[in-house]
Order: C-alpha cells, then structure tokens, then sequence
C-alpha cells in the first residue's frame, strides 16, 4: 500500500469525525435559522412584546440564546473565568432576556451572527474530546466536566428549545408561525 492508499477502516474514521463535525454546525445552524426566523419583519418594539403569560420576546430570546452562546464558546477555549457561576443578580439575569430600549433587533442579530461564526469555527476545528472542569453550581455535579463535543451539543438544544419559544410569541404577535 502506497502512502496516499488508506484502509476501509481508516476512510471511515475519517469520515466520521468529519461527519460529526458537519452534523453539529448543520443542527446549530438550522436552529439558529428558526429562531432568527420568528424576527423576520418585526420592528424593535414588537420584538420587546411579550404576549404569553412569561415574561419572554423574540429580541430577548435572541440576545439570550447569543450570550448563552458566547458564554458556552468562551468555556470551550478555556477563557479565564468563563462560565462565573453564581455571581449575576436577578435583575443582571432578567436583562440578558430583555431586548432593552438602547437595543436594537438588528443590532442583538448581527451579534448573534458574529457569536455563530465564531462558534461554527470551534465546532470545525476544535478537539472535541477535550473537557474542562464546571464552575461549582448548585445545577452542575461538583467536579463535573464538559468536553467541547457536549457544549456544542447543548448549544444545538439551547438554541432549539429557545426557537421553539420565540416561535409561540410570534404566533401570539401576528399568527406568523416558522413551520406550518
């Protein structure tokens, strides 16, 4: 076998890493689209609207799924004093769900872009086996850890779960509905 002829087993292994790395920016970027989806045509102030018994908006759902993304990125890097646990107020955690009136949708989207792509980089090229410990917090085991695999994992459902929100406040807003 020369140097370029690979076995069955070694193309498959390949494939396979690259594969898994394409269906995690896939599913990051299909949730990504649902949520910014709910934004289309909505002014700043129906994007601060909160129609349902929560105190949730499409601007803020956005603002929140990008910090939460930032937040999770800078984890995966090994940022000094990523994921601080514990240490935000109550009004702190309220804002980052509010899209305030200094704020603008365009502007809180055009982050979460700048937020994606940064983190679509991580996802490509990242060791995704590599782990760092937690912060203590009452909702993470004491010396848990999480590999870069599992925060972009949990980045796909944070993003989805929080579309699947924006999408019942759209409907609540105008009946425009992502699906359907």
């Amino acid at each position: 076998m020369t140097s370029t002829e690979t076995t069955a087993t070694e193309t498959t292994a390949t494939d396979t890493v690259s594969q898994e790395r394409q269906d995690l920016i896939e599913a990051l970027q299909t949730h990504r689209y649902f949520l910014k989806f709910t934004a289309q045509g909505l002014t700043d102030e129906q994007a601060r609207l909160t129609p349902t018994p929560s105190a949730l908006s499409i601007g803020g759902l956005i603002k929140h799924v990008s910090s939460t993304e930032r937040g999770w990125y800078e984890f995966a890097t090994d940022a000094p004093g990523a994921m601080a646990g514990g240490e935000n107020s109550e009004a702190d955690y309220a804002d980052g769900f509010t899209l305030r009136e200094d704020e603008t949708l365009a502007d809180v989207i055009a982050e979460y872009d700048a937020v994606a792509a940064r983190t679509d980089q991580l996802a490509a090229t990242a060791d995704l086996d590599i782990a760092y410990p937690l912060p203590p917090a009452p909702w993470f085991a004491p010396g848990a850890t999480r590999s870069v695999r599992r925060v972009l994992v949990h980045l796909v459902g944070e993003t989805a779960q929080h579309a699947g929100h924006a999408d019942i406040i759209r409907e609540a807003i105008d009946g425009q509905k992502t699906m359907g």
